[in-house]
């Protein structure tokens, strides 16, 4: 589904000259992508391409990520028909000396589509949601598998399974991310196996990435760009089930399992000390919650004391405790703002940090207080309406942090000395009067991209996915997500995000552990802004895909790949010039 309305607009220029109340407004998803002017139009005031192909709608449009701080009054958009109109783009894009950035939910941080501050003259966005949101399932397949064009949403992918039986173990929890923007990033869920749980045949407790079978992508032929379909086991392949946005996937096939009911119930009575204990401590911790149910997700607001605690469990019968869901997104407090919520993010944004502390225990309030009144504390139903609670109207914050790979007997301490150095840093900075970070942090867990998940023949894992195992570290088994949130323009943020990464990257650095980066949130922090530390783009996070890992299968390989299959360069932006040259 493509989101666009003709409603009033902000430019970046207006965005960053808007008061406190517009800025809250914003930032809870109060307006969307410009209404489009078509090329031709004397209302464009971008250069027109030269030549474009004919058939392809071609408009101008405004741009925005996630957190909208990446945001164009407007730039050439297209929407392709089908494949076949990729092809004719890319080789349009080549002749003329244009770059074609696919463009999906626009559900990110990372600029792998845009730029800020680089120039847009010659670059294209390519709509995917548009017309390349096909979705096919062939249920009685071994494995069954499910067939999308790289527009269709996780939401519509998982909605067709359902209706055959079928689904996913390890689910995102936005449903509007489409499945080639989630391959790109190597988007995950929040999902082990409990103690005891064996895998079902189908499914993986590793990340979208690992159940690839089979992608087709546009690519370089030695002549021209062309179509071009690779099985999981074509050794090419392992570099494009994570891509950063170096290539344009056309189509995707995907190993599906059979569908099951969950149970998803909600704590908010657990302090923070107890949940977030050492190994082997009593009490309702978090490693307890892993043990018996092996799906859980804590977000803890700033300056309170007790999180938000979603732990997921297998139900094949309703509990008589549990409210039956049909529908994903039951948490409507969270989903749509409350009043409340907006006057303190107006205030945050309007030059009053000090009130992080009453921000953060009103969205406490307001979570305790919203589970009550919906009855959603205790719900039950279809995995895919339990794992999707992220609507493209929640709070639009930034986002800092990584993942943690270890061994699921250390869980517990990962998270443990995550949270007492992030307790004392906060308090610190509070202290000296100062109010760095204003959003929860969350934590989950999942599996890692295990080959024997993957039920074709395998040329092996993700190359440079973080969810991709240590050959020389087999004990290593989860990833832990770590991440930071805040509100977008709180004085020292980004500072705080480059203090917290570098402890990371120093604590989780040894026997017991490795840290990468969550490729679709912030990272490579400078002083003052996310991917401007020239060390960790260029060296640190490089190494970090060469560490205990094949050299013919690592960083440098999946560089070569990107380089031999897009030789020009048509998939690339100034950024990813620089990560992946």
């Amino acid at each position: 589904m493509t989101i666009r309305d003709s409603a009033p607009r902000l430019s970046r220029r207006g965005f960053l000259a808007v008061g406190a109340g517009a800025l809250a407004a914003t930032a809870v998803g109060g307006w969307t992508p410009a209404h489009a002017i078509p090329f031709g139009s004397s209302d464009a005031t971008l250069p027109a391409p030269p030549s474009f192909p004919e058939g392809i709608d071609l408009y101008q449009q405004a741009y925005q990520n996630w957190s909208k701080e990446i945001m164009l009054d407007s730039i050439w958009t297209c929407a392709p028909n089908n494949a076949d109109d990729v092809v004719r783009l890319t080789n349009w894009a080549h002749e003329n000396g244009y770059t074609i950035r696919p463009r999906g939910a626009m559900h990110g941080w990372t600029p792998l589509t845009i730029v800020n501050g680089a120039p847009v003259d010659r670059v294209i966005l390519a709509d995917t949601m548009l017309h390349l949101n096909s979705v096919s399932v062939n249920p009685g397949g071994d494995p069954a598998t499910v067939t999308a064009g790289p527009g269709a949403t996780l939401d519509a992918i998982t909605s067709a399974l359902q209706d055959h039986g079928l689904g996913f173990a390890n689910l995102p929890a936005p449903g509007v991310l489409t499945i080639a923007g989630s391959l790109a990033v190597n988007a995950h869920g929040a999902a082990l196996p409990a103690d005891g749980e064996s895998n079902v045949p189908g499914h993986t407790f590793g990340s979208l990435s690992n159940l690839v079978t089979e992608l087709t992508a546009v690519v370089w032929d030695g002549s021209k760009y062309a179509l071009r379909t690779f099985t999981r086991a074509d050794p090419d392949i392992t570099a494009l089930l994570t891509h950063l946005g170096r290539t344009f996937l056309t189509s995707v096939t995907l190993q599906a399992g059979p569908n099951y009911r969950m149970r998803c119930q909600s704590y908010t009575d657990i302090d923070w000390r107890e949940l977030f204990a050492p190994a082997g401590a009593s009490g309702r911790t978090f490693e307890s919650f892993v043990s018996s149910t092996g799906r859980a997700e804590a977000i803890w607001y700033p300056f309170t004391e007790k999180p938000w605690m979603k732990v997921w469990s297998l139900a094949p019968e309703k509990p008589a405790e549990s409210r039956e869901v049909t529908g994903p997104y039951n948490y409507p407090f969270s989903d749509n703002v409350p009043e409340p919520i907006t006057d303190l993010l107006g205030q945050l944004t309007g030059g009053n940090p000090q009130i992080a502390p009453l921000f953060g225990q009103t969205y406490y309030g307001v979570t305790v207080a919203g589970l009550a009144a919906t009855a959603s504390s205790d719900i039950w139903g279809w995995s895919k309406d339990l794992q999707f609670y992220i609507k493209a109207t929640t709070l639009r914050l930034t986002e800092g942090g990584g993942a943690v790979l270890t061994n699921r007997a250390n869980i517990a301490n990962v998270i443990h000395d995550f949270t007492q150095w992030f307790d004392e840093r906060i308090e610190h900075y509070r202290g000296l009067g100062q109010y760095p970070l204003n959003g929860p942090v969350e934590i989950r867990c999942c599996g890692l991209d295990q080959s024997s998940d993957v039920r074709v023949p395998s040329a092996g894992p993700p190359t440079i996915a973080a969810t991709r195992p240590r050959p020389d570290k087999p004990e290593w088994d989860t990833a832990i997500w770590l991440n930071v949130l805040g509100v977008p323009g709180t004085p020292g943020m980004f500072a705080f995000y480059r203090e917290m990464e570098q402890w990371m990257r120093q604590r989780y650095n040894g026997g017991d552990s490795t840290f990468r980066p969550e490729w679709s949130k912030g990272w490579a922090f400078g002083p003052e802004l996310p991917y401007t530390d020239e060390q960790i783009v260029t060296q640190g996070l490089p190494d970090t895909y060469r560490e205990g890992v094949p050299a013919d299968e690592n960083w440098d390989s999946a560089r070569a790949v990107y380089n031999r299959l897009d030789p020009h360069r048509v998939y690339s932006n100034t950024f990813i010039d620089r990560l992946l040259p």
